[in-house]
């Protein structure tokens, strides 16, 4: 699998093109100029991606909005949290993950994660005493152990909220992720398994939390009237919640739902290209790709692995200066300058708190984009070029 100086960079960040079946869609609302989710009195093609959403991952309610980090707001003030509730979080995650929290008059608490990017069960379990609720990030489409993380929160009547914005068709033990918490968010952002430029979207079995965020989205005057069900919930609510107008408009909802027939194949793509590579990766010595844990079958459009051994600051950082001379850009988690993953430089939330964990893994983590559309060739290329930085910046 050397890598071939005379092969061009495959482009790991362009999407697949969208759907032929967009386009009529997009001109007939361009035409009419039917934009926004409510002017139509029924079938507005924001509903339509509701329910066909909801149905492609078995829930009974989706409410689509303008981001994932809009849906993890939502989700949380549809709890009915209390001002100052203090929410568990993994430590590694994304910067949009505590600033929803902050948002909703929240506190966030870190959690410490281990060299798999997973919850350290030890460390949530010792801070779930006081936690009004949790927020699970399933970063980068790697899944905690979701089994122990429910029976400690179900034992404790905390609610927990998965952060499913990497993780759209990925299944624990055959269910989907995002349908196993009390509310499921995901991402329709351009590096995400569908592609709408912006966009998330929340789905949850529980009427009382559909009809709250339904209504806050803004769902105001009667628009709640073309939502399903749960019509004594919405007058219940109705006026005595804020509304924070976070809704999708169709333009969005027609680019997202062709797609939607597109995920299954997208994510066996993804899954088998990401293995390919990680078979490469971990062959070295020195690469090392964290395996799925058994009840995890992971839809992952990139790849992360570990610098294992004895790797200096310096030797790390000439790793991601030798890949990108290769035609490869690596992210070190801890050492890419102002990282929104890193959670030191979420400043702010105040003083970082101490994860020496946690710190020491984003310090050797790396991440590549790896999108499903990616040919065999091009896997080559990828692995070649990580092997021989690796090769390169490393001591023997």
């Amino acid at each position: 699998m050397a890598h071939d100086g005379q092969t061009l960079p495959p482009d790991v960040y362009s999407s697949e093109p969208i759907p032929e079946a967009a386009r009529a869609e997009i001109e007939r609302l361009l035409t009419s100029g039917d934009l926004f989710r409510y002017t139509a009195a029924k079938d507005a093609p924001v509903a339509l991606l509701e329910q066909e959403f909801a149905d492609l991952l078995g829930a009974r309610y989706a409410l689509a909005v303008s981001s994932c980090s809009a849906a993890l707001f939502l989700s949380l003030k549809a709890l009915d949290l209390p001002r100052g509730a203090r929410v568990l979080i993994p430590a590694f995650t994304f910067a949009a993950v505590p600033s929803s929290i902050v948002h909703a008059d929240c506190v966030p608490v870190l959690v410490e994660v281990g060299l798999d990017y997973r919850v350290d069960l030890a460390d949530f379990a010792a801070k779930l005493p006081g936690a009004d609720a949790v927020m699970i990030s399933h970063m980068r489409g790697h899944t905690s152990d979701m089994d122990a993380i429910m029976a400690l929160c179900d034992a404790a009547g905390i609610p927990v909220i998965e952060d499913a914005a990497h993780s759209l068709g990925t299944t624990w033990n055959g269910r989907n992720i995002g349908t196993i918490g009390k509310v499921g968010c995901f991402s329709f952002q351009s590096y995400k398994l569908v592609n709408a430029g912006e966009g998330g979207i929340l789905i949850t079995d529980d009427p009382e939390i559909a009809a709250r965020a339904v209504i806050m989205s803004g769902a105001y005057e009667e628009n709640w009237k073309k939502h399903p069900g749960f019509q004594n919930s919405y007058c219940e609510w109705q006026n005595k919640l804020p509304l924070y107008n976070l809704r999708m408009q169709n333009l969005s909802a027609a680019v997202i739902r062709p797609q939607l027939p597109e995920v299954a194949r997208r994510v066996q793509d993804g899954r088998r290209n990401h293995d390919y590579v990680a078979a490469a990766l971990n062959a070295t010595g020195v690469l090392s790709v964290p395996p799925a844990l058994p009840p995890e079958l992971r839809a992952p459009d990139s790849i992360q692995f570990n610098l294992t051994g004895d790797w200096t600051d310096a030797e790390a950082r000439a790793f991601q200066t030798a890949a990108k001379s290769r035609g490869v850009s690596v992210q070190v988690f801890g050492l890419s300058e102002g990282n929104a993953r890193a959670f030191w430089n979420w400043q702010f939330l105040g003083e970082a708190p101490d994860l020496p964990q946690t710190r020491a893994m984003l310090m050797r983590a790396c991440d590549v984009r790896l999108p499903a559309r990616l040919t065999q060739p091009e896997l080559d290329f990828i692995a070649g070029a990580l092997i021989d930085a690796a090769k390169a910046a490393h001591r023997a």
